[in-house]
């Protein structure tokens, strides 16, 4: 039997989300699936379809859209104990999303079978049979993880075995072995896995936790023992202290190991920082290959020696996983990252121009002040449109105003906004109400801005984050607000910064009809 091609299998949007702190809309979740799909990632563990409504609408939404490399993956369980398969309503759940790849998760430790779920040990491998067959026969390819493998396989290493042959016997396509309780090591990984390629199938995954300091590294060894599928979430979200971090995983597979994983790694920085942005995370700057700090050199005999010799004190070239070295001494350190940013999105620029030390030191100050423009790249276009001269503002700010009253005795609230504009030397002076401020300053620059833009009817916002960008001022802090827009077809973020949450929700709203009716002014 050949062995099967390596594959990467993400999980941010269901594990992921099961970390402290770790949310997303279903705008986001499709953003995020949309990114890992276009960064080359095999499957996209969405949730479970039954588990909540906001699953639900994500399998409905993903069914509309097509997939360059990626496959959606439904995550459920085997079916219920003394209950036919074709009875459970949560088996059926898994087909009605009509993915092409389908995960369940099923038991593995004895102890869990019969004090969890109250079965015998016999009715526990009929379970787990049961379900993949009547998945696979339903034209599903199926990934079986085996809950606790490794703590089942320290206690009871011939029923372990029996439960993944129960699975492969009925046809699952991948074993997956899961360090559920993420305290395994990995010698104990690597012949743990070795074991089940040699005596069940050599299709084996791994899935690790990270409580013991240690998922990428069980990962690692479970690959180097034969394992052909790692899973994982970005930036290493998911319960208690998190997943196997398939940032990290991904560098050292493709960039240690020879691994060819992903077509394009330099986009491997660009991918953690947006997914934290959308999950309104502070990124970590000391994260392995994409932090901040990843490759920053400090002063002293460093500086000379990376000057001279950059491998003297950096493992890997940071290009390769878009990361940058950055110097603090320098003032040409960030060049690099202005001209592949603009050139992604159409524009020419040559290193040492003008204008590309223009508006790296634009960015350099907007950052200083808050500002983040990861996942806000229509923000960014602009400010390159802007210092390119390729850019009509679409009015003239006057005046705005917002004002918010609540009649306590009669239990409500409203909210009304004044917009004072010239568009084309003509003065504008609107008023909308709306549920909250930003509502009643987006429906006042609609109603203003309608006659010259008919266009703007089309663009929805769909998304609005706010992140505190320097929280030990408290109530000073400066507020950094995220919107996500679209039109139906095309989706981009933008970015606003300011000490008062209204004005970093107006630049933020301006740039998003500044990006879009100015795209469509300059092809008219």
């Amino acid at each position: 039997m050949s062995t099967p091609r390596f594959t990467i299998y993400d999980t941010t949007l269901r594990d992921g989300t099961q970390g402290t702190g770790i949310s997303f809309s279903v705008v986001d979740k499709i953003r995020v699936a949309e990114k890992l799909d276009a960064f080359g990632v095999h499957y996209i563990e969405g949730g479970f379809p039954g588990s909540n409504p906001k699953d639900a609408e994500f399998f409905r939404e993903v069914k509309k859209r097509a997939w360059k490399q990626a496959k959606i993956t439904a995550f459920g369980a085997t079916r219920r104990g003394k209950m036919r398969v074709e009875d459970d309503p949560q088996v059926r759940i898994l087909l009605d999303a009509e993915t092409p790849a389908v995960t369940i998760v099923g038991k593995t430790w004895p102890l869990q079978v019969v004090e969890v779920l109250g079965v015998t040990r016999e009715e526990n491998l009929a379970m787990i049979a049961d379900t993949v067959a009547f998945l696979k026969s339903h034209g599903r390819e199926v990934l079986y993880d085996a809950e606790h493998f490794f703590d089942s396989y320290k206690d009871d290493p011939d029923y372990s075995l029996a439960t993944l042959r129960a699975a492969h016997g009925a046809g699952a396509d991948l074993l997956v072995l899961c360090d559920t309780n993420g305290g395994s090591l990995p010698e104990f990984i690597a012949q743990a896995t070795r074991d089940v390629i040699a005596k069940v199938s050599p299709a084996v995954g791994i899935h690790t936790h990270n409580d013991a300091g240690l998922g990428v590294a069980n990962a690692l060894a479970a690959v180097a023992a034969g394992a052909v599928q790692v899973q994982g979430t970005i930036n290493g979200y998911g319960e208690r202290v998190g997943n196997c971090d398939l940032i990290t995983i991904a560098a050292n597979l493709q960039l240690k190991l020879g691994q060819p994983v992903v077509p394009d790694l330099t986009r491997l920085r660009e991918l953690s920082l947006f997914v934290d942005e959308l999950a309104n995370v502070p990124h970590n700057i000391r994260a392995p290959y994409v932090g901040s700090a990843a490759f920053t050199h400090k002063g002293g005999q460093h500086v000379h020696a990376v000057q001279k010799l950059a491998s003297s004190y950096e493992h890997v070239d940071p290009a390769l996983v878009g990361n940058e070295r950055n110097i603090t001494i320098s003032d040409m350190s960030g060049q690099a990252n202005v001209i592949v940013k603009a050139e992604k999105l159409g524009f020419k620029l040559a290193k040492g121009a003008p204008e590309v030390m223009q508006v790296l030191t634009e960015v350099k100050r907007l950052e200083s002040e808050g500002y983040e423009f990861e996942a806000a790249e229509a923000s960014f276009e602009l400010l390159l449109r802007r210092h390119l001269g390729q850019q009509r503002p679409l009015f003239e700010l006057e005046e705005y105003h917002c004002s918010f009253r609540r009649a306590a005795q009669a239990h409500w609230n409203k909210c009304e906004a004044t917009v004072k504009l010239r568009v084309n030397g003509q003065p504008e002076y609107t008023v909308a109400e709306g549920e909250g401020p930003v509502n009643a300053l987006d429906a006042a620059l609609r109603k203003a801005l309608r006659p010259f833009y008919p266009g703007i009817d089309a663009i929805k916002l769909d998304d609005f984050k706010v992140r505190i960008s320097n929280g030990q001022l408290g109530t000073a802090a400066r507020t950094r607000v995220l919107i996500d827009s679209t039109d139906g077809d095309e989706h981009w973020g933008t970015v606003g910064v300011s000490d008062n949450i209204i004005e970093a929700s107006w630049l933020a709203l301006v740039d998003s009809f500044e990006y879009k009716l100015g795209k469509e002014a300059t092809k008219g």
